[in-house]
């Protein structure tokens, strides 16, 4: 027997190799809720400085924010309580980070890209990826979302408790799990101590659990954490209505045109059959979230004037998701995929005017670097500063150097001594002696209702009036700085006014 025959045949065929793993594609979750964070960051940081300037609430929270945490809660007892928390979290980010317009308003360009993300994934749970996509997209567009992403204020990051607080809500319909009542009730509480008009979502949100007509169970939880919620929420509001004056300042609803449009419109959308069914439907969240807040503190302000856009600027989250939503709809009856995308573009193109007016000193109601810049071109060393009124002394504390020379003539104690915002004055009759020490008087007079009643007002304005004549004005964005110069006869004797 051969050796070949012996030896069993080799053979040549090679196996193929094993196939490669392809990592996995990103899941359309995924997508829906990135793609809506990076266009909220990306319209967030573009132009987030405005040209360095700030306005009047952003200067109060850099002063409060860069106090101690003791001098932070001492102020709080006397004014801002409302604000407290927010100067302390901002407080710990200047601690980390340093002073400066980024550490001051990049926390809300981050808080609404978070917004932006529950959005896209409320919509998407409640109407579908598309939908979900494009209400996700729509939101960081809205000019009022575009304004208040780039404030140092806390409204941004309310909004995104509410958004969360809603997605969480939304979740624990229908599976009745305990602890997503309680992520529920845990972020609702912190809106609302950031805030306390957020409580209004609070009750939209019961308003959708009844028109949704859910299980008793579920509206018995839901009663349990909302009374929990207000509960925690009730020593705040207790002791911060003995700080009333604080919103003495609204005379009328302030910006209400922009949530009676949006109202409108979204209530119109909603007529259309928008998401899928499920214990919660898209109509039911948005509408009560978008229309009852503005309708309540509109209404309140029959009686006292409470309303202003930016307490309620959550109710955006409702008309994101009506407007997503109504869009993915339009594109499946009536338009073709292209023409739908051509559309959105128009709209965004249409948006830009009012983008890059956003982005400007003047899209504030003032502008406290430009006063405090007039203050100190209008003034020499040693003359005169008055403040008409006291309170307006914050448009002039963005920046120290800019007053330095000038020499306060109603301050008494200022801000950080007295724990107050805006310091605290002196009599009215040391006010008027002090002035007729001065030739020259800088006179910032700030944009608002001046009070008839306040002795130390009316003691400023007669003296300016019977002693002085004013030489020279200029009118910034929120104030007028004058300057005025003692009235003196031929001999240099001074002179008064009949």
């Amino acid at each position: 027997m051969s050796v070949d025959a012996r030896v069993p045949a080799v053979s040549t065929t090679l196996s193929p190799p094993p196939p490669t793993r392809r990592p996995p594609a990103m899941s359309s979750r995924t997508v829906v809720a990135l793609a809506p964070v990076l266009l909220t960051v990306a319209l967030g940081l573009w132009g987030i400085r405005r040209e360095n300037t700030l306005w009047g609430d952003e200067a109060v929270t850099q002063d409060v924010a860069h106090r101690d945490l003791a001098q932070i809660w001492q102020t709080a007892q006397h004014v801002d309580l409302v604000h407290a928390v927010y100067y302390t979290l901002m407080h710990g980010l200047y601690g980390l980070f340093g002073g400066g317009l980024l550490t001051l308003r990049l926390p809300s360009v981050l808080a609404m890209a978070g917004a932006a993300s529950a959005v896209a994934l409320l919509a998407f749970r409640l109407a579908g990826p598309r939908a979900g996509l494009l209400a996700g997209l729509v939101f960081p567009v809205l000019p009022q979302v575009q304004k208040y992403a780039q404030e140092g204020r806390s409204y941004a990051l309310v909004c995104a408790l509410v958004a969360w607080a809603t997605c969480a809500l939304v979740a624990a319909v229908p599976r009745r799990d305990r602890r997503r009542w309680i992520v529920y009730g845990s972020t609702m509480l912190l809106a609302c101590l950031l805030h306390e008009f957020a409580v209004l979502a609070l009750v939209a949100h019961g308003v959708t659990l009844v028109v949704s007509r859910v299980p008793r169970p579920v509206l018995r939880a839901w009663g349990a954490v909302a009374a929990g919620v207000v509960a925690g929420l009730l020593p705040l509001a207790v002791l911060s209505a003995g700080q009333s004056e604080q919103v003495s300042w609204i005379d009328g609803p302030v910006r209400p045109e922009y949530f009676l449009v949006v109202a409108v419109v979204g209530v119109a959308l909603a007529q259309a059959p928008l998401g899928a069914r499920g214990p919660v439907r898209l109509t039911a969240l948005a509408v009560p979230l978008l229309v009852l807040p503005g309708l309540v503190l509109l209404a309140a302000s029959l009686v006292r004037p409470l309303f202003v856009d930016r307490y309620v600027l959550y109710g955006n989250i409702g008309f994101a998701l009506l407007l997503g939503a109504w869009m993915d709809h339009a594109r499946r009856v009536w338009w073709p995929a292209r023409y739908a995308w051509v559309a959105v573009a128009a709209a965004a193109v249409a948006l830009i005017p009012s983008s890059l007016a956003l982005r400007t000193p003047e899209s504030r109601s003032n502008d406290v670097t430009a006063i405090g810049a007039a203050v100190r071109e209008a003034g020499r060393p040693g003359d005169g500063l008055l403040h008409l009124t006291g309170q307006h002394r914050v448009l002039t504390s963005a920046d120290p150097e800019d007053t330095r020379l000038l020499t306060d003539l109603a301050l008494a104690r200022d801000p950080v001594a007295s724990d107050t915002l805006a310091g605290v004055e002196l009599p009215a009759r040391e006010i008027a002696a002090r002035m007729l020490e001065f030739d020259r008087i800088v006179v910032v007079r700030g944009r608002g209702r001046h009070p008839l009643d306040d002795p130390r007002e009316a003691a400023k304005t007669s003296t300016l009036r019977w002693h002085f004549r004013a030489h020279r004005t200029t009118q910034v964005n929120g104030a007028r700085v004058t300057v005025y110069v003692r009235n003196r006869d031929a001999s240099g004797k001074d002179r008064t006014v009949p």
